[in-house]
């Protein structure tokens, strides 16, 4: 029984929804709460079953009235259960809070909500000790803070109560005493924003509150918990929008409960301690009778504090009451605080970086902007100040921008953005960041590089002389490294985006497209070729730049070149991009002549079919069509159809051929590949006994020349399920391959020329590289021709390549002698002792029949297997891994166990080994081999 609801409520856990969708929810349920009323079982299984209705009440009761029946259920067994299972009636508790808020009961008042409203208060009354241990206390506890949950979720439930909850704080001696508090802090917060809501509330309104005689008597609060002033914080952004409540001097009892509260708040944990004066600066807020004065006496404790939650409650402590409250030397010191603070060698990076951002966001005594969410600095922040906070290239990079920002702003506002010392320190630094980039820096580097650059160029682009050098270094940067091609953009395009009275970011794009044009193409690379043509692609778009120089270079390229025989499916359609780009220019009428050289060069002397498609069709709209047409058809593509049709008639087919042109993306996975089974393995086939030289010729190939590293993976190339109609017909598929990581080079791409539902679908060989044998990822996607005519593009499924998938033979000619082979295992063996720093010797133990055994070694070993059970010490299996790493086993049986040693020349290779040899001896890989396993362990 135990074991068969622990599978039930796992796979409920793991899948809620479809779990529900095989069983009803209502028997379900039902079945838990009769499970839970049943005295024969354990009360560590019904804490298993109560799981469900903590974890997901949304689905199980989702009326009110399953929530109101279940909750009926759930107290019947609260108040059945002995007192000695405490932790059992603790997630009672739990599950019944879950329950009445996701049913909306509690929200409701439905009579369920209150009589366990009722019941929480009772047991948290109880402070009488059942056993002489912390049981009790750990039930209040629970209670307590069921209490804080039903009043957050439910503002005003226990409004009426807020006399007992401060009895009972007063009373509490334990540490329970702090969640009274936070409990009741928070009860009075959300009456007193009642009161605020309630036309003609006043002072005896409050009073009845907190202790008056009709405040048994009243109704409670009905609130709104979806109300914003509810949920979010009153205090925070512009003055004047904290309701009020008309009080007058007379708040004797308010002030009493304030000051009660407020002395006590010491003994409260940090974080509590901010939760608490969180709500109490709300209630000042609310209460115009309350001066600020009440909180004077915590400041000196509070502005002296080193813990970052009371740094910021006093934060807002100061936005809400400013001067009124903190004097000219409060507000000083404060912000001197926060500028150590933020470079204090100490404290955490988070934390500095908090306090960097409170410096930006300073609530000061006379703000100047009221704004939610400006970044100003504090009048009484001058450059002398903020020096301390200047950025480093040893400062880690969320800091370096944060202080870059911090210290842009106090230069800007000192107005040295002409020419001061601050700015050509930021240049520098700038520099400095630049030059290590060009040496190689992280990919953490290159990225706070160019965010530096953003945020320079975001306050300082209008000072021409460091903005002009700046482009010009980055244009040489490029040319030494063009793969940072997609940072230089992305940073022309947001710079063009927020300065957009800006000509920075043209004045870049043109300075890159001629140093691409103008450099030397002797040396030119495939890889920065494509880079070369996404930057063009890009400088085309401005109608300031001309495309001259751009069409000289892809002609030279191209014509003169092996490139358009190689038939690169993503190299043309780069070149493409470039040409759309150019149809679209401005100036298409003087550019006629060298444009068309280049279509019409691809088109006839491509590689790629699919390209040379383009390409003529191009060729024909740029021959045939008039440039206003031909920009109308071309931009129909972006905007998604052709609203007007006043050019010609002509036009009415525009829409179909704009499509035509574009790569259309799909909105689900259409392709997949499976995996074929392993390919046939050469054996040996003759019987060459090498003799004592087999070692000897095995060192020096293996030394000398090494062995090929190739790694062939069969797949079948098949459409995803369930078909879809439009993609049941496919044509000139082409696979692309991205790694995920570095253990392996990248594979080339993969063409297959038809897929088709009622035909065997297709087999590709992939040749994996590795670089290290691990496992990895890659990430697949595919272009290919529907049976519409129009060119798609499908991410797929990723290949997972597994550890075993990299396995090899020992890499000898196979007409070697199994004698020879094994001569070669023992030699690497007795260097695996004789090495130990460089192999790595391990044992791999289980318990496996000699049945078993066999049935393993035929399934997973046998091309590995160098030798049979004739020898002493068991079997032989060596696994070789490209490109030089070699993995040896012998496997033997003693007693009632099977031994695994292992032998690896790459100690990085055995959590792999030990994962794949786990993976085969479990008990689930046994049983597929045939019968049931013995015991394992």
């Amino acid at each position: 029984m135990a074991s068969e609801w622990r599978e039930r409520i796992e796979a409920f856990c793991c899948s809620p929804s479809g779990f529900l969708c095989g069983s009803n929810s209502d028997s379900f349920l039902s079945e838990l709460l009769r499970e839970l009323r049943d005295d024969r079982l354990s009360y560590g299984l019904k804490v298993l079953l109560l799981v469900p209705l903590c974890e997901h009440p949304f689905l199980l009761c989702s009326s009110e009235s399953a929530g109101e029946e279940t909750a009926l259920d759930l107290m019947s067994v609260f108040l059945q259960c002995p007192p000695r299972s405490q932790q059992f009636r603790c997630h009672l508790l739990v599950a019944l809070t879950s329950v009445l808020i996701c049913s909306s009961c509690a929200g409701s008042r439905s009579r369920a909500s209150l009589d366990f409203l009722d019941l929480l208060l009772q047991v948290a009354q109880d402070t009488s000790d059942h056993h002489g241990d912390s049981s009790p206390l750990c039930l209040r506890n629970t209670a307590a803070e069921c209490l804080r949950e039903m009043e957050a979720s439910c503002p005003g439930l226990l409004s009426q109560r807020l006399e007992l909850l401060g009895g009972l704080r007063q009373q509490e001696t334990s540490r329970l005493h702090q969640a009274y508090a936070g409990l009741q802090v928070l009860v009075l917060r959300n009456a007193v924003l009642h009161l605020t809501k309630e036309s003609g509330a006043g002072a005896a309104q409050l009073k009845a509150l907190l202790g008056g005689p009709s405040c048994a008597d009243q109704d409670v609060f009905q609130m709104d918990a979806n109300d914003p002033a509810v949920q979010a914080s009153l205090v925070l952004g512009p003055m004047g929008r904290v309701p009020t409540l008309p009080t007058g001097p007379d708040c004797k009892e308010l002030r009493s409960v304030l000051s009660s509260l407020l002395e006590e708040s010491y003994l409260l944990s940090p974080l509590c301690q901010a939760a608490l004066l969180h709500r109490l600066i709300e209630v000042v807020a609310m209460a115009p009778g309350i001066p600020p004065a009440i909180f004077r006496a915590q400041l000196l404790r509070l502005l002296g504090t080193n813990q970052v939650a009371l740094l910021h409650v006093t934060l807002l402590m100061k936005c809400a009451f400013t001067d009124s409250l903190f004097s000219a030397e409060d507000e000083a010191f404060l912000l001197k605080r926060l500028l150590v603070l933020s470079q204090h060698p100490v404290l955490s990076a988070s934390e500095r970086l908090f306090y960097m951002d409170c410096i930006l966001h300073f609530p000061e005594n006379r703000p100047i902007s009221c704004g939610d969410s400006d970044e100003a600095l504090p009048v009484l922040l001058t450059p002398q100040l903020a020096s301390i906070l200047l950025p480093t290239v040893l400062n880690d990079s969320a800091t370096l921008l944060a202080r870059l920002h911090l210290q842009a702003l106090v230069f800007l506002e000192d107005g040295e953005e002409e020419g001061g010392g601050g700015l050509a320190y930021i240049y520098d630094l700038l520099g400095a960041l630049l030059h290590m980039v060009d040496r190689g820096g992280s990919r953490d580097l290159v990225v706070t590089f160019f965010r530096a650059a953003f945020l320079f160029l975001l306050y300082f682009h209008h000072v021409e002389r460091y903005s002009a050098r700046l482009s010009q270094q980055l244009c040489q940067l490029y040319l030494q490294h063009p793969l940072l091609a997609p940072h230089i953009l992305n940073l022309a395009d947001r710079t063009q985006d927020h300065l957009p009275e800006s000509d920075w970011a043209v004045g870049l794009l043109q300075g890159l497209q001629r140093a691409i044009t103008g450099a030397p193409g002797g040396q030119l690379t495939l890889p920065d070729l494509s880079c070369h043509l996404k930057v063009l692609s890009r400088a085309a778009e401005e109608g300031n730049i001309s495309p001259c120089s751009t069409l000289r270079f892809l002609s030279a390229v191209f014509t003169s070149s092996l490139l358009c025989s190689g038939g690169n499916w993503c190299l043309g359609n780069g070149v493409l991009g470039v040409c759309r780009r150019v149809l679209l220019h401005p100036s298409l009428d003087s550019l006629f002549g060298p444009l068309a050289d280049v279509l019409l060069h691809l088109a006839c002397n491509y590689g790629d079919s699919d390209i040379q498609d383009h390409a003529r069709l191009y060729f024909s709209l740029l021959t045939t069509l008039s440039r206003e047409k031909l920009s109308a058809v071309l931009q129909g593509a972006a905007e998604g159809q052709v609203k007007k049709r006043a050019l010609s008639c002509v036009m009415a087919e525009s829409e179909g051929l704009t499509n035509a042109l574009s790569v259309h993306q799909t909105d689900r996975a259409v392709l997949r590949l499976m995996e074929a089974g392993p390919g046939p393995l050469q054996e040996a086939d003759a019987d060459e006994d090498v003799g004592d030289g087999a070692v000897q010729r095995y060192r020096s190939q293996f030394s000398q020349t090494g062995f090929a590293s190739l790694v062939p993976l069969r797949y079948r190339l098949t459409l995803m399920e369930p078909h879809q109609p439009l993609f049941e017909q496919l044509f000139s598929i082409r696979l692309h391959f991205r790694l995920t990581d570095h253990h392996y080079h990248p594979l080339p791409d993969a063409s297959v020329p038809l897929l088709h539902r009622q035909r065997p679908p297709p087999e590709l060989t992939l040749t994996l590289q590795p670089r290290r044998p691990h496992p990895t990822t890659i990430r697949v996607g595919a272009i290919f021709t529907a049976k519409d005519g129009l060119t798609w593009h499908s991410d797929m499924p990723d290949l997972h390549v597994a550890f075993q998938q990299t396995f090899l033979p020992l890499p000898v000619p196979s007409t070697w002698s199994r004698a020879s082979r094994v001569a070669v295992f023992e030699a690497l063996w007795e260097e695996a002792e004789s090495e130990a720093g460089v192999w790595a010797v391990s044992l791999f133990c289980c318990q496996l029949g000699e049945a078993h055994l066999k049935a393993l070694l035929q399934t997973h070993f046998l091309p590995f297997l160098l030798s049979d059970s004739s020898l002493e010490d068991g079997f032989r299996v060596l696994w070789f891994l490209p490109p030089r790493s070699h993995v040896l086993l012998k496997i033997s049986r003693e007693d009632d166990a099977t031994l695994f040693k292992m032998a690896t020349d790459d100690r990085q290779l055995l959590p792999h080994i030990n994962d794949y040899l786990l993976e085969v001896t479990s008990t689930a890989a046994i049983r597929q081999l045939g019968s049931e396993p013995e015991h394992r362990s």
